[in-house]
């Protein structure tokens, strides 16, 4: 089996771009690899449904519980699972442009502080017990600040889920807030997990694209 990588961060916060320099990179280097972006938003039946989630045709996000919302997003996974393992025995390198950590902080920081922990636990315990999906051998994650990535997500390209600028989630700010302050804890807590700045020292202004790239060549060349 391959090693498996999933690039985390907040929305707006570089993932996409960060996983297809990174399997560039790879193939410039030798490495045979591939990519797979989560939701997967036109292949799945789970993935579709997210897309209108994340639309608004489910009504306001404090209408849909977190441990549902949680199924949407593992239930896309495990329609997924086969391409994924098919990838990683074929591939030295699998990339996930967002993965399992994508759920557990956002969904996370939906819960109560008191249930937070257990509502993490039981997300895993879904996604990699019950669906039994492959568990991540390094986690990387962009740490953009939301008063940073909100103007990122305000440049995005049209997605074929949503004609709105923001999606659900996008456009809450506080929401932003929240799953930033879940990563900040996962990425503390977790011996798998990898910090990158997203910011200039000192700035509220992001690195350039291919600086960041390089720290994350550099993550994963140490590790497999």
């Amino acid at each position: 089996m391959s090693f498996l990588i999933a690039i985390e961060g907040i929305d707006g916060s570089g993932k996409g771009t960060q996983a297809r320099q990174l399997v560039d990179r790879l193939t410039s280097n030798g490495i045979s690899n591939a990519l797979l972006s989560f939701p997967r938003y036109s292949d799945t039946l789970f993935g579709a449904a997210i897309g209108q989630f994340l639309n608004g045709d489910f009504g306001p996000l404090e209408n849909v519980a977190p441990q549902l919302a949680a199924t949407l997003y593992a239930g896309d996974r495990f329609e997924s699972r086969d391409t994924l393992l098919e990838a990683m025995a074929n591939h030295q390198v699998v990339v996930c442009d967002r993965y399992v950590p994508s759920n557990l902080a956002h969904q996370g920081s939906r819960a109560a502080e008191a249930g937070q922990d257990d509502l993490i636990r039981w997300i895993e315990h879904v996604e990699y017990d019950v669906f039994n999906l492959p568990r991540p051998d390094a986690v990387i994650w962009l740490d953009v600040p939301p008063q940073v990535s909100r103007q990122l997500i305000e440049k995005k390209a049209p997605r074929d889920y949503t004609d709105k600028a923001a999606d659900l989630q996008e456009a809450d700010f506080e929401y932003q807030l929240g799953v930033h302050q879940v990563y900040q804890s996962l990425a503390s807590s977790r011996s798998h997990w990898n910090r990158i700045d997203g910011l200039l020292e000192g700035a509220l202004q992001v690195r350039p694209i291919e600086d960041i790239a390089d720290d994350v060549l550099d993550i994963v060349s140490q590790r497999i």
